[in-house]
């Protein structure tokens, strides 16, 4: 009787026991939950003080709840405190360890990455979230993390991977003129005109009318040299979008472009005469404004100062004989002799006095993209 009225006691003290723990933990999680609710308020505000707070608190109460550490270890790495990162990637590699297969871990671990302007780490945990298990829209995730690799390898500099990266994301981008629209923007970030513009046009092929993408297609085949193409999408633009300040600049930049360029392969041999008489002899009023700026005396030596305006003075003086020999059908080599020198004055006076305005815009820009212009 003694044993059996034991027992009893023992397994009513170990049940009562049993109970309290379990109503002490039930009671521990649902605080924990208050203050994780509580935290996510704070990080909406962006109280990152008020959230890590709140956030350790409720790890405190559940210390395994993965989803409080991760929220955590974005608070720390959001806080704009450098000495909290490696707080932060503790948190996110104990999580990692357990679920190394965590889209949303890998993609918390990449932009610690980034914060440190780790390209090789950042782009190895970006891939990993994109080939990760994601909760839901797994498409959608997958090209944001792949947008957010590209931006973050284009703030580095690092063209070459992001290149990579931008023909990756434009196979599998979905057919959504928004999507095609971002990725053309970041085509143009990477200088990468070609691409842009196939993407804008990609936009235009659902929407002929966008005005953002006739204005990027007109930016981006401007840049490439492609002055005719640039012509009908920026009029397109500022048809669209009167109040589109930059398209109608640009316009009127590729307007004088196509009137001035003497390589343009419909016009007549006289109109080209015209053009090289007209660009040969804007050259000399560019070289006597860029040498009275710098005060540099054209007719003093070569080497005046170091500087090459009197040697192109004297070129210029030289082939400004030649000049009436333009009609010769046997100076078969001279247009392109005296375009020669006069592309060599608009970049050196450009190097010596800075960024030109109207028709010697319009010649430098021909002779960065003399090829694409005589199209």
């Amino acid at each position: 009787m003694i044993l059996v009225v034991l027992t009893l006691a023992a397994a009513t003290g170990f049940a009562a026991v049993s109970h309290l723990v379990t109503r002490y933990t039930a009671n521990q999680q649902a605080r924990g939950r208050k203050l994780y609710a509580l935290g996510l308020e704070y990080a909406r505000d962006a109280r990152s003080d008020d959230a890590i707070a709140a956030f350790r608190a409720a790890l405190t109460c559940d210390p395994t709840n993965s989803q409080y550490q991760l929220s955590l270890a974005r608070a720390l790495r959001d806080s704009n405190d450098p000495g909290r990162l490696d707080e932060a990637e503790s948190y996110l590699l104990a999580l990692w360890q357990r679920t190394p297969q965590d889209a949303a871990v890998n993609l918390a671990l990449a932009r610690v990455s980034a914060h440190r302007g780790s390209i090789e780490d950042a782009t190895r945990y970006y891939h990993n979230a994109m080939y990760g298990v994601w909760n839901s829209d797994p498409d959608g995730n997958r090209n944001r993390a792949r947008i957010e690799l590209i931006q973050f390898l284009l703030k580095e500099n690092a063209r070459a991977q992001a290149d990579s990266e931008l023909i990756a994301l434009s196979a599998a981008l979905p057919r959504d003129p928004s999507a095609h629209l971002q990725a053309a923007q970041l085509f143009e970030q990477g200088q990468d005109y070609t691409g842009a513009l196939a993407q804008y046009q990609e936009v235009l092929r659902s929407d002929p009318g966008d005005s953002a993408a006739l204005a990027g297609a007109g930016e981006t085949a401007y840049h490439s040299g492609n002055y005719t193409m640039a012509q009908r999408y920026l009029r397109s633009a500022v048809n669209a979008a009167p109040a589109d300040s930059q398209s109608r600049q640009l316009l009127a930049s590729t307007d004088l472009i196509l009137r001035a360029n003497p390589f343009h392969s419909h016009i007549s041999d006289a109109e080209r005469n015209r053009r090289i008489t007209a660009a040969f002899n804007q050259t000399e009023d560019r070289l006597t404004a860029c040498a009275q700026s710098a005060g540099i005396d054209l007719n003093g030596a070569a080497n005046s100062a170091g500087s090459p305006l009197p040697a192109l003075q004297a070129r210029w003086l030289a082939a400004k004989q030649n000049l009436k020999s333009l009609r010769s059908p046997g100076e078969t080599d001279l247009p392109d002799a005296i375009m020669d020198l006069v592309f060599q004055i608009e970049q050196q006076t450009a190097a010596a006095c800075g960024p030109p305005v109207g028709l010697d815009l319009a010649l430098l820009l021909i002779s960065q993209k003399r090829e694409a212009a005589g199209q």
